[in-house]
């Protein structure tokens, strides 16, 4: 068995600076003190160790990036994630409601990659990507187990430029190759009137910057149509940016708070509706699909008792992640807060259960809409 002892010279001096530099930081912290100094002392040896014993050159970005990584993944929190600068660019153009891709609207389902919905007319539905695939390869890369933004950055790149995935669909695996990404620009508000009812529906895939414009020109089409109830699907939803469904929920939400947002230093911050709301009988459909911002409102509906939940239990994700710009063009998502209802309900990892509970057993059929309506009819009824 060989070995080689620490070289000397230039790459000495450059480790001496690198670890100097560590140390700085941890001091700079906070956390360089008696009990965690093994623990510095250990990273500062593992640096040095791997700078001048690995077997290949190793970039010191490479392994600061490296040690950022596993700084946020030992916080076991699934949603804080160190962004690159290629996958934090991609989230904050998804949080602008535009970007170039294939046309699917990404949750994880089950702890997997799931396809929410793929827009009508982009590159993924003309492909023959379905709402409710399981994307468990891209290109050439495992995507089981994935987190959010990564697959997402994975996904999308230069227009004209192709993609292959693998999915699972109801226990098969499909191949899909060579699909060209387009410049995507997809509406997350979309609404119609019922039939030859005077019932409203609008669906809200996500809540992105431009969702609460949408809204506004969604309500006013529809009520030119002299609507006399509205539906509001939050189905499938992931959630999104915290005041785009503050300012969505202003719409519907009385006079009084909407959400709080409970910081850990103890201090809340209520995000308020001032009460111009549209009166209009209201019912919401939730699935186990609506998380995060989407929750927001349905919580709000829920409490203020504005309108009627119906569908299954939502997903439970009452927690705030805040987005911080790093130098060179990297991010962090980083749970900073929790939220609470309007009756400063907890609902993290509980979910909030519906007023009627309804699952969809006999897709495409929508037992779940059928339900809404016929409640509607009663209500308006009324």
């Amino acid at each position: 068995m060989g070995y080689n002892k620490f070289g000397s010279g230039q790459g000495e001096r450059r480790l001496k600076i690198l670890a100097i530099f560590v140390i700085a930081v941890f001091v700079i912290m906070g956390v360089f003190v008696a009990a965690n100094y093994k623990h510095v002392s250990n990273l500062v040896k593992v640096i040095a160790i791997v700078r001048t014993q690995y077997l290949q050159p190793v970039n010191s970005d490479q392994m600061i990036d490296g040690a950022i990584k596993g700084i946020v993944d030992s916080l076991n929190d699934p949603y804080s994630v160190y962004l690159e600068p290629k996958t934090f660019a991609m989230l904050q153009e998804q949080i602008k409601g535009s970007f170039g891709g294939l046309g699917i609207l990404v949750g994880v389902k089950d702890s997997g990659l799931t396809v929410v919905r793929a827009y009508e007319g982009t590159p993924a539905a003309k492909a023959g990507i379905e709402a409710g695939d399981q994307i468990i390869r891209i290109n050439d890369t495992d995507a089981r187990g994935m987190d959010l933004e990564t697959a997402v950055g994975l996904m999308r790149g230069p227009v004209g430029s192709t993609i292959s995935l693998t999915i699972e669909r109801r226990g098969g695996t499909l191949q899909f190759s060579n699909i060209a990404r387009e410049e995507i620009s997809v509406p997350t508000v979309e609404g119609q009137v019922i039939g030859n009812s005077d019932i409203g529906y609008i669906m809200i895939s996500q809540f992105t910057e431009r969702s609460p414009e949408e809204m506004g020109k969604v309500l006013s089409n529809l009520q030119s149509n002299e609507i006399k109830g509205l539906i509001l699907d939050l189905r499938d939803n992931p959630g999104g940016e915290l005041t785009s469904a503050v300012n969505v929920a202003k719409h519907f939400i009385p006079k009084g708070p909407i959400v709080f947002i409970d910081y850990r230093n103890g201090r809340d911050q209520e995000f308020p509706s001032e009460g111009q709301t549209v009166d209009l009988p209201l019912v919401v459909l939730i699935n186990e699909g609506s998380a995060s911002a989407a929750e927001i409102l349905a919580g709000a509906v829920k409490d203020t008792g504005v309108g009627t939940l119906i569908g299954t239990k939502t997903f439970g994700k009452g927690v705030v992640q805040t987005l911080f710009q790093l130098d060179n063009g990297a991010g962090l998502k980083l749970t900073t807060a929790k939220y609470l209802t309007p009756n400063r309900n907890d609902i993290n990892l509980k979910g909030i259960e519906p007023d009627v509970s309804i699952s969809n057993q006999d897709p495409p059929h929508d037992s779940q809409l059928d339900r809404a309506v016929e409640i509607m009819k009663q209500k308006i009824a009324s």
